[in-house]
């Protein structure tokens, strides 16, 4: 199957292929970002993958319409003394303080001023990842071997980063609230596509060199992304 294409399209879905050795049977997932990838063993003919993807086209219709409507799926927080949101991957819960107050962490507890609410907080995500996720960064574009000139924490919708040619990268601001070695597999994503820009086996393959054992790590990502936290748009 050396010579599949990086994309497969069947009927009106793109599947983006790759291949790896350790792969017996077909793995399908809607991402993140509403598209599909297909991780398949070496010897998986087209033919086969073509009728993986027709059994289960049901079943990846209704992952993607779960995956559009994620921020209604998302549980609720409520900006009370005590209610919990993560941060690096631990529950840090609020403390209303006075009024006008900028968001803090210390001493275990995130500081929100009375009236505040979604906004301040990502705004607080925002200032607190910039610098740990440059720092954090700099090792894994050692070992990817790529320069980044540029890293901002934004709102990225359904996207857990982005990137551009000239070494900007680009990290969702709800990335903030994994655990280290999940954000690590995002950095690591988002630098290998300063090399390879699409997912083929190319890709795949500087991933696993840079972070070893990262499908581990990308299947921890689907199974904990739609219980982060992010607040109603416009809000």
């Amino acid at each position: 199957m050396s010579d599949f294409p990086g994309v497969l399209r069947v009927g009106d879905l793109d599947i983006a292929v790759s291949v790896s050795p350790r792969r017996r049977t077909v793995r399908l997932t809607v991402e993140r970002d509403a598209s599909v990838t297909a991780v398949v063993s070496p010897q998986v003919s087209r033919a086969e993958l073509v009728k993986v993807v027709e059994a289960k086209r049901s079943w990846l219709y209704g992952k993607l319409a779960e995956r559009r409507e994620l921020g209604e799926a998302r549980p609720a927080r409520q900006y009370v003394d005590g209610e919990g949101f993560p941060y690096l991957g631990r529950s840090y819960r609020l403390r209303i303080v006075e009024p006008g107050r900028e968001v803090r962490l210390i001493r275990g507890r995130l500081e929100l001023g009375r009236g505040g609410g979604a906004r301040e907080l990502v705004r607080w995500y925002q200032r607190a990842g910039e610098p740990w996720l440059r720092r954090r960064v700099r090792p894994w574009a050692e070992r990817t071997g790529v320069e980044v000139i540029g890293l901002r924490v934004l709102p990225l919708g359904y996207r857990w980063g982005s990137c551009s040619p000239d070494g900007k990268v680009n990290i969702h601001w709800a990335t903030m609230q994994l655990p280290p070695t999940l954000i690590d597999y995002v950095l690591v994503h988002e630098l290998a596509h300063l090399v390879r820009h699409d997912h083929g086996a190319e890709f795949w393959r500087l991933v696993e060199r840079v972070l070893p054992g990262y499908e581990g790590c990308r299947e921890r990502l689907h199974r904990l992304g739609p219980d982060l936290w992010l607040p109603p748009e416009g809000r």
